[in-house]
């Protein structure tokens, strides 16, 4: 089990975002680089080995090796580094698209499903984890109990999603530019599980998926004002600066209308969306309201009939695992750019 220090200071600044693109959908990793059969054995020099996650220093004598992971975008960063060896199962609800066309599909076929409903601190008991994976409103959350803290008890550690770290605001999340969030998780792990060349293999992979969506993307002027709606009819949940779509906008060639939120996924007010006249709005596809009753809400609702995005009909759906942080993140990016590129033609 890892040991924690005291948590260090968290930077709060913005640090440049690094450059990422995307070509279809998503890494085609070779086997040395994102297949076969797990990390190496702990070997004599590698470990023990220091990460830094949210703040907080983590050192592992060894590899964990009952990992279980929480939510669908956390689990695809576990089988894009080949690691379903190290895991005992994941935790997601069963809306999460058709898992079986994804890049890491045999990492679903080789890993158990643990439940569809929420995870909590009894289930990863039972599967007798020496890690979890999950993230502060992905599975950690005070009001459910279900906290590091409260798996520390049991001798279980965690390991946070750098999205979801808190930045010392309250409960706002995020301390670090989203896709510099992907790559540090990957290095981390990478380094953890001693597959640092996995690690940066797929970080260099990305990064120049990115530049090659950057490259078509829409570029000064051009650039459309963009909204990212999730969820939400009396007030819309959104991407701050924090969340994964702002750096997918932005990366696609957009302006995020939103960038000056220091959070997360937070909610705002209508007025505030239909003040900053977005031209067009990105629909988050998850859970019981589909994308298509999503757009119907949007079309319908009368404060939004003078936005642009409405007025013109412009609006693009991905799914949720393209938006939050996952190694899917480039693809998300080029299908974007795509799209934000062809509105002028």
């Amino acid at each position: 089990m890892p040991h924690r220090a005291r948590p260090a200071a968290l930077a709060l600044g913005l640090a440049p975002v690094l450059a990422f693109a995307v070509s279809g959908c998503g890494a085609d990793v070779s086997p040395e680089a994102g297949e076969g059969s797990g990390a190496r054995a702990s070997s004599g020099g590698h470990y023990p080995v220091t990460v830094e996650n949210c703040g907080e220093k983590l050192t592992f004598e060894k590899a964990p090796r009952r990992v279980v992971t929480n939510d669908v975008g956390i689990t695809e960063i576990m089988f894009a580094l080949g690691l379903e060896d190290h895991m005992a199962g994941y935790v997601m609800p069963d809306d999460k698209g058709d898992l079986t066309k994804v890049p890491w599909k045999d990492g679903y076929r080789k890993t158990t499903w643990l439940s569809k409903e929420r995870i909590n601190k009894e289930l990863v008991l039972d599967a007798r984890a020496d890690l979890v994976f999950a993230g502060w409103n992905y599975g950690f959350s005070e009001g459910d109990g279900f906290t590091p803290q409260t798996l520390r008890h049991v001798g279980i550690d965690s390991y946070l999603l750098s999205e979801s770290c808190r930045n010392g605001q309250g409960k706002a999340r995020g301390v670090m530019p989203p896709l510099d969030a992907l790559y540090t998780d990957l290095r981390n792990l990478g380094k953890v599980f001693d597959v640092e060349d996995r690690a940066e293999t797929l970080v260099a992979r990305f990064r120049d998926q990115v530049a090659q969506a950057q490259a078509k993307a829409p570029k000064g002027a051009d650039r459309p004002r963009v909204f990212l709606y999730d969820s939400g009819e009396d007030k819309p949940l959104t991407s701050g600066a924090y969340a994964g779509p702002h750096d997918i906008i932005t990366k696609a060639g957009g302006d995020h209308v939103m960038k000056d939120l220091k959070d997360s996924w937070t909610t705002v007010g209508w007025e505030t969306v239909v003040a900053r006249d977005p031209e067009v709005i990105v629909i988050n596809d998850y859970g019981d309201t589909t994308a298509e009753q999503k757009r119907r809400f949007l079309t319908s609702y009368k404060p939004l009939a003078n936005v642009s995005a409405v007025k013109n009909d412009r609006i693009f759906t991905l799914d949720y695992v393209d938006l939050v942080e996952s190694p899917r993140n480039p693809a998300a990016i080029g299908s974007l750019a795509a799209y934000l590129g062809g509105l002028g033609s």
